[in-house]
């Protein structure tokens, strides 16, 4: 079932993404809770709360449009790379980062989502799919929007900002 031409499928997909993005904004909050970064931890959390909000507006639309979701395989998501668009990539993460940092992760992120929606919009054939999926894209757009104008509020941190003089150090 792909979903391009499954109302189901696409939807599993949509809450897998949000579920994905909830999971590593969750991760990223702990690690900066770890390492007593507390504005960024708060960030994170906060995204993952929007991001548990939208999974739960896609269940909504599988159980009203779809009689549920499938039971979809991890190997069955039809991803654009390797994970889920809108995850985050952990590499873009430092346990120094700023809000600014943060932001611009989940720019990143909302910016793959609005891509992978546009993508299934564009090359679908099914009616019901593709006014999902340019209703999804216009709401990815909306939270890329906004992100940038919340990094806005944040000054681009000097280029050695992940100077640390007492890092941590891993015990084994």
């Amino acid at each position: 079932m792909s979903p391009l031409n499954d109302l189901g499928s696409f939807l599993a997909h949509a809450v897998v993404l949000e579920d994905e993005a909830a999971t590593r904004y969750r991760e990223l909050a702990d690690a900066m809770a770890v390492h007593n970064n507390p504005e960024v931890e708060e960030l994170f959390a906060k995204m993952a709360g929007y991001s548990e909000m939208h999974r739960a507006e896609a269940v909504a639309h599988a159980e009203q449009r779809a009689g549920g979701l499938p039971d979809l395989k991890p190997w069955e998501f039809e991803w654009p790379g390797d994970e889920s668009p809108e995850s985050g990539r952990l590499e873009s993460s430092h346990y120094l980062m700023t809000p600014f940092h943060a932001l611009e992760l989940a720019l990143e992120a909302e910016e793959g989502a609005l891509a992978f929606y546009s993508s299934i919009a564009s090359r679908t054939h099914d009616r019901a799919i593709r006014e999902l999926a340019e209703e999804f894209s216009a709401e990815e757009k909306q939270h890329a929007e906004a992100l940038k104008k919340w990094i806005a509020q944040y000054p681009e941190p000097p280029e050695n900002w992940d100077d640390d003089l007492d890092p941590p150090v891993p015990i084994d």
